[in-house]
């Protein structure tokens, strides 16, 4: 059964109760974010406070589950992309659901706290079914048939808990006014008043997730904004995702994407370990082939005041060499977009981006473009060949 707080079930669509507070803008029709705020009244703003200061966005639209029993850590380690086999209590990581093709189906992030294994994903998040006929389920119905006799028990939680990001370089002062103490290190997890809190290597240099009681949301807000953290929207939670080179799934991808195109080879997916389904084509492209598209952080000339959308095409001359995936307006870089290219497209290619009245030159930023890998069977084929 599908979670009421997915952003469409039946025709009743999430809105989180934040949208009701003073100062909420929501977002626009059609915009992956829908049922939180897009920003509160000035999204630059947010942003340079998310950098420079301390913000919190709500992030309550993301969907939770919860995996218990004893074999959790040895039946997720054999259903998703990740090493989690020895995934300490206090630790977190991403994962991906790959299909047999070893194209993405889900990313969702970690946390193992209390004898559990929270997995938050993506609000609407899917994955192939297993079986002959194949299909989309959602991710808790995916993992439901994976369980075979595993003595695990997986939970959906999201109507319990509520995803908040507490953004900038001052989050450890609003940790310490909420009695929270979290280590540095990436991942690490703290339980916190029936939730958790999970330090996050991104978007920027400092990101923490505190997943609260749903019923606690307001109040949850309510004390981390009084502790000094400003207000700010998913626009600014995007803006620096897109800076930090971080795909959203279903915006930045598409039903042909795999993890190397992404960045998420090392972060989300294994290439050492067996058993995931897609692990083939993990372990075949990254030791002996190469991806055939890359992500890249697109410059968009934004003078004529019109920009690409999701899903458009990004043209060199008049061939298409790759799609738009986010775009964002960065309160310092301007307009931006990530974006998967061909890997022949050259990194100074003159390019555009977009359809119709919306067409906008774009320029490669060359220090987004990823650095090569040569797998080890590529080199061993290269010392065969001469």
């Amino acid at each position: 059964m599908e979670s009421p707080y997915s952003p469409n079930i039946g025709g009743m669509t999430y809105q989180s109760p934040l949208l009701e507070a003073p100062g909420a803008v929501a977002p626009p029709d059609g915009h992956p974010e829908q049922g939180v705020p897009w920003h509160w009244g000035d999204p630059f703003a947010e942003q340079r406070t998310a950098t420079r200061s301390v913000a919190v966005v709500d992030r309550s639209h993301r969907e939770v589950l919860k995996v218990t029993g004893p074999e959790r850590l040895s039946w997720l380690h054999l259903v998703i992309s990740q090493h989690v086999t020895e995934l300490a209590e206090g630790t977190g990581t991403e994962a991906l659901v790959l299909d047999s093709q070893g194209h993405v189906d889900t990313h969702m992030v970690l946390a193992h706290v209390e004898g559990a294994v929270y997995l938050d994903s993506d609000p609407g998040a899917k994955a192939t079914s297993a079986l002959p006929k194949g299909g989309p389920q959602t991710l808790r119905e995916y993992l439901e048939a994976m369980k075979f006799w595993s003595q695990v028990e997986i939970s959906d939680v999201t109507g319990e808990l509520a995803v908040l990001t507490v953004l900038g370089p001052d989050a450890d002062r609003v940790l310490s006014t909420l009695d929270i103490a979290l280590p540095a290190t990436p991942y690490a997890v703290v339980a916190v008043g029936g939730g958790f809190a999970r330090r996050m290597p991104w978007p920027g240099r400092s990101s923490v997730d505190l997943a609260v009681p749903r019923a606690e949301l307001a109040a949850w807000w309510r004390r981390i904004t009084d502790a000094g953290a400003r207000p700010a929207g998913s626009w600014a939670f995007d803006a620096l995702r897109v800076e930090s080179l971080r795909p959203r799934l279903g915006v930045d991808t598409d039903e042909r994407t795999i993890p190397h195109e992404v960045n998420w080879i090392g972060s989300a997916a294994h290439v050492a370990k067996g058993c995931y389904r897609g692990q083939e084509t993990v372990a075949k492209v990254y030791n002996v082939g190469r991806p055939p598209r890359r992500m890249v952080l697109l410059h968009l000339d934004g003078s004529p005041e019109v920009y690409p959308e999701t899903g458009d095409a990004v043209r060199l001359g008049d061939r298409v060499v790759g799609r738009v995936g986010s775009v964002a307006q960065h309160h310092e870089l301007g307009p931006v977009a990530l974006a998967l290219l061909k890997r022949s497209v050259p990194v100074d290619a003159e390019l555009l981006a977009g359809e119709e009245d919306r067409v906008v030159q774009a320029a490669v930023d060359p220090d987004s473009v990823p650095a090569e890998h040569v797998g080890q069977g590529r080199e061993a084929a290269a010392r065969l060949r001469g």
